[in-house]
C-alpha cells in the first residue's frame, strides 16, 4: 500500500468519523433535546455549541475540509481517469455538504440560538423553529460525510 493510498482512507475515515458526529446529532441528540421542555433544551444546546467549538473538534472538521481541498488538487493536477473522479466527487460531497452547509445552515441558527434568552416569551416557538431548521442542515452534513466517505473508498478501489 503506497503513501497515497493511505492518505485516502484516512480522509475516507475522517470524512466517515464527521459523517457519524452528525449522524448521531440528527438521530438522537437533536430528539432528546427536543423532548426536554423548550428552556431546557434551548440552554443544553447553547452549552453544546459553546463545548464544541475545542481544537479536537475544530480541527476534524475543517482538517478534514482541507485533506478534500488537497485531493481535489490532487485529482485535477494528476488526473487518473475514474480514480480522480471519485477523489474529486468525495471531495466535493464533504467540502460543500459539510463545510459550506455548516456555514451557511448551521452556524447561522447558532448564533440566533446563542443571542436567544431561554426565559424570554418567544423562546418555545424559536426552540421549535430552530430543532426543525438545524436538523434539516444536519442531515444534509450526515449525507454527504457518509457520501464522501463512500466515494474515497471507490477511488482507493480503482487505484488497488
Amino acid at each position: 500500500m503506497t503513501v497515497t493510498m493511505l492518505l485516502i482512507a484516512a480522509t475516507a475515515i475522517a470524512c466517515a468519523v464527521m459523517g457519524g458526529v452528525f449522524f448521531a446529532f440528527s438521530s438522537f441528540v437533536m430528539r432528546a433535546l427536543a423532548r426536554l421542555p423548550p428552556q431546557q433544551g434551548l440552554a443544553a444546546m447553547q452549552s453544546i455549541n459553546i463545548v464544541v467549538i475545542n481544537p479536537v473538534f475544530m480541527t476534524a472538521l475543517f482538517g478534514t475540509g482541507a485533506a478534500c481541498a488537497a485531493w481535489a488538487v490532487y485529482a485535477v493536477m494528476q488526473w487518473h481517469g475514474a480514480a480522480s473522479a471519485f477523489l474529486m466527487g468525495g471531495s466535493l460531497s464533504y467540502f460543500l455538504g459539510t463545510i459550506v452547509v455548516t456555514i451557511v445552515g448551521n452556524v447561522p441558527l447558532n448564533d440566533a440560538l446563542a443571542a436567544t434568552d431561554p426565559d424570554r416569551e418567544d423562546a418555545a416557538s424559536f426552540w421549535v423553529h430552530y430543532v426543525r431548521q438545524w436538523t434539516a442542515w444536519n442531515h444534509v452534513r450526515t449525507i454527504s460525510g457518509m457520501a464522501a466517505a463512500a466515494l474515497f473508498l471507490i477511488a482507493l478501489g480503482f487505484i488497488l
